[in-house]
């Protein structure tokens, strides 16, 4: 029996673990958040200057592989997008789907702010 307790605790508690770091996601992506706290070229250029010792030639290479990585996630995302956006459709149809039709309203007005919010960000 206390053994039945001690796994629906535990059960519990990751449960609340995963739907917690799904909400911290969920809310980062849609207010930016995310986005601002992410690379930050100069921040990185100016860290390994100063822990590394770097000369002003590596800076510069640093600068330029920073720059061609930066480019490739670029082009990642953007053959990436596609995909993300469907999963974003399929997962906001199934909340529509057990929605009232005045939640179904109010749902899609904040839908529409957290698109003109994505659209808004930096890529």
């Amino acid at each position: 029996m206390m053994r039945r307790v001690y796994l629906y605790f535990a059960l519990t508690f990751l449960l609340g673990i995963a739907i917690g770091a799904c909400g911290v996601f969920f809310f980062a992506w849609n207010t930016g958040r995310w986005q601002q706290r992410g690379f930050n070229q100069e921040r990185i250029i100016r860290h390994f200057k100063a822990e590394l010792n770097l000369s002003d030639a590596q800076v510069q290479q640093l600068r330029q592989i920073l720059d061609d990585t930066g480019k490739h996630f670029g082009d990642i995302q953007r053959q990436m997008e596609p995909q993300f956006q469907t999963v974003r459709e399929d997962t906001r149809n199934r909340i529509r789907q057990i929605l009232s039709p005045d939640q179904v309203t109010k749902f899609n007005e904040m839908d529409r702010k957290w698109d003109e919010r994505h659209r808004q960000r930096p890529h």
